[in-house]
């Protein structure tokens, strides 16, 4: 296993690194301006090497129209390293063995994380505890009450570094094992007022980050940061969530990752609790415990979980239905992800008309627009004018 402040050597070669090394060059590809991860791996895998890669990247960016294009510097690329050995920060590759073995499995997996702290902690389970950074004091209780009680059952807490439930879920799980997914660069440490806990989670945990060294997180990046953090989870626990906020798109990458997603129930007349309300009126495990979440990740249990939720038998509804009429057709959490899923497939590179979309997918034009609505908004789709849209990576 890699020890604290260790360079794994699957990553690192003993002799200082060359531009010409395969990982150096992967790092330079991904770094690349227009690159994302999407079209990372998809280079790789036409071009065979990233050396090969970013010797033919001026010529497709040329072909796209893009003029005086050029890779990232090499220079740009061992000022990070350097930053990052500077910071005491660990550069681990996909490749390597303490990669986290659940985040791998996404489509979308980071290809590098930069690590300060304890990477032996990303071999054990995870469960992610995200929630609202106004939490109340009660939803502040019931995240330190399950961060202890899951990881006295031995698993890592997952969580975003945020003020509210997320600084609680790491402060109480402190001494059985926290790992904080940064949205900014590993050693750029927000909220400010959680500078403390960052520190000691570089002594007794662990922080990560997919950013370059340095980088100051801005809105786009938390997005990102959120499917990182249920990736590499086996569940995703919601504790206090309003109805739009960054905790239910966190819950939406678990359900699209093929994750557990649990929730706990709260008053109907706070604000803070309507998210997780919601997520369990369509078919989210209800949380009261540590021990509801275990038993949610125990094969022999049987929780209800959202792809069950179409098969649940219903107790007969108090309110009679007039005759020959039907209750109106809920949408599920896994609807709403399938649907997800099914847009992003019809959006490519190249820019496409929303009104094609609309008729390509079986799901009403209500329907489609909010998800269209809600993948701009995570950055995954740019609109240009005339309302044509286009994957942004």
């Amino acid at each position: 296993m890699t020890k604290r402040g260790a360079i794994p050597s699957s990553i690192h070669p003993p002799l200082p690194p060359t531009p010409e090394d395969d990982w150096f060059c992967r790092l330079r590809l991904l770094r690349s301006r227009r690159v994302g991860i999407a079209t990372y791996r998809r280079l790789l895998a036409e071009h065979g090497t990233a050396q090969n890669a970013l010797a033919a990247l001026p010529e497709m960016a040329r072909i796209a129209g893009v003029k005086e294009y050029a890779p990232c510097p090499v220079a740009v690329i061992e000022a990070e390293l350097n930053a990052g050995r500077a910071a005491g920060a660990t550069l681990i590759s996909e490749d390597a063995a303490c990669y986290p073995a659940a985040l791998r499995e996404i489509a979308d997996a980071p290809p590098f994380l930069w690590a300060i702290g304890d990477t032996d902690l990303l071999a054990r389970p995870t469960v992610a505890l995200v929630g609202a950074r106004n939490a109340s004091s009660l939803g502040l209780r019931m995240a330190r009450s399950l961060a202890r009680g899951l990881g006295a059952a031995g698993f890592v807490i997952a969580s975003g570094l945020a003020r509210g439930v997320d600084a609680g879920a790491h402060q109480a799980a402190l001494d059985t094992g926290t790992v904080a997914v940064q949205a900014g660069g590993v050693d750029v440490i927000y909220p400010l007022e959680n500078t403390r806990l960052a520190s000691e989670l570089a002594e007794r945990g662990l922080r990560i980050s997919e950013q370059p060294i340095g980088l100051r997180p801005a809105a786009r990046h938390f997005p990102a940061r959120n499917r990182i953090i249920s990736g590499m989870s086996r569940a995703t626990v919601v504790v206090e969530a309003a109805a739009r906020s960054g905790s239910l798109i966190t819950a939406r990458d678990a359900l699209d990752q093929g994750r557990e997603v649990l929730a706990v129930p709260g008053s109907p007349l706070d604000a803070r609790t309507s998210g997780c309300n919601m997520l369990i009126r369509d078919g989210a495990v209800l949380v009261r415990n540590a021990q509801d979440v275990i038993e949610a990740l125990t094969p022999m249990a049987a929780p209800l979980v959202a792809s069950d939720v179409n098969r649940r038998p219903r107790s007969p509804s108090p309110i009679a239905m007039p005759p020959e009429t039907e209750p109106p057709a809920r949408t599920t959490l896994r609807d709403a992800a399938n649907l997800h899923q099914l847009i992003l497939a019809r959006i490519d590179r190249s820019p496409v008309a929303e009104d094609m979309i609309i008729r390509d997918v079986s799901a009403s034009p209500g329907a489609v627009t909010t998800v269209l609505s809600e993948l701009e908004l995570d950055g995954k789709i740019t609109r240009a004018a005339g309302g044509l849209l286009s994957r942004t990576s």
